[in-house]
């Protein structure tokens, strides 16, 4: 029998602190997920030295479970910040922490192009819910928010009433926190403020959260909607109209559609809440034209 298997676990309390430093509570959930499932790996190898070789192991694992090159350098990065976190509780020495850190993620091949919505569907989309119902009120505010303005389901979720402030004239999302902490404020279409506000004016909701739960009697909760909420919402209503979209897609959807209408790509940038303009053109899909290019619309005269 294997002793191994009775003893506490010595890295289990760390996990608690690696999902602590996290900011995002879709990345602390994907965390906590990721580290159970190595956890459960760990056990059933007798629980080997946690060092480089077995962290290798275990992505040999992953990869012969035949996962997504995105999946599985996830779970590796939850790994990572576990090493790190052990080595500050020193439960870990510098070589052995740097040495898992280390460990190569697995290649993406080629670049996803994803899925969105042409305008005809996203409008289609958006005139789906019943707006007789409350629920319908509802869901086509959250799904004008998200074509809107891009914001993530999780995004979608932590709305407030107090987020949505004029700023330059304008109705916006303002000083809303995003992915990895990042603070935005979001430009709003009339469109959306006019859903929000039928739908919060409807259900009486003047502070908190803007999205609520709406039961089978058409009744508002008093809850607010959470993430997978979100995304159920958009999902029923793909399913009804035979679309195919995830919730992520009608943020991408907002990017296709300002972009190919001549929205400036460093604004969708902001917008979206992206690092870096990389990843906003991988995003996009978007290659260099040196047969259309900056340097075309200069317009300078010299002797």
């Amino acid at each position: 029998m294997n002793t191994a298997l009775t003893v506490p676990n010595p890295l289990e309390p760390i996990q608690l602190l690696v999902l602590n430093a996290v900011s995002s509570p879709l990345t602390r959930t994907m965390y906590g997920v990721a580290l159970t499932d190595f956890f459960g790996w760990w056990n059933q190898q007798g629980r080997p030295e946690f060092n480089r070789a077995t962290v290798q192991a275990y992505r040999v694992t992953l990869e012969t479970r035949h996962l997504s090159a995105a999946t599985i350098n996830q779970k590796l990065s939850a790994i990572r910040k576990l090493a790190s976190e052990a080595l500050y509780n020193k439960l870990l020495d510098a070589t052995t922490a740097q040495g898992i850190r280390e460990v190569h993620g697995a290649k993406m091949q080629g670049t996803r192009t994803g899925n969105w919505l042409p305008k005809a569907k996203a409008e289609r989309l958006v005139n789906t819910p019943d707006t007789a119902t409350l629920k319908g009120k509802r869901d086509r505010a959250i799904l004008m928010l998200m074509i809107g303005c891009g914001l993530r389901r999780e995004e979608v979720a932590r709305v407030t009433l107090d987020h949505i402030q004029e700023r330059d004239g304008r109705w916006c999302v303002v000083d809303l926190i995003g992915k990895h902490g990042r603070v935005r404020t979001i430009p709003m279409p009339p469109w959306a403020k006019v859903a929000i506000d039928t739908w919060t004016a409807a259900a009486n909701v003047t502070a908190g959260p803007v999205f609520r739960g709406v039961n089978k009697g058409d009744h508002v909760t008093g809850e607010s909607l959470s993430s997978q909420g979100v995304a159920r919402c958009v999902a029923d209503y793909s399913k009804k109209l035979k679309l195919q979209v995830s919730a992520h897609d009608l943020r991408r959807t907002h990017a296709k559609l300002a972009y190919s209408n001549g929205a400036k790509l460093d604004q969708i940038q902001l917008a979206l809440g992206h690092a870096s303009l990389v990843t906003t053109e991988r995003y996009l899909g978007t290659h260099q034209n040196l047969t259309d290019a900056p340097a075309d619309y200069l317009h300078l005269n010299f002797d």
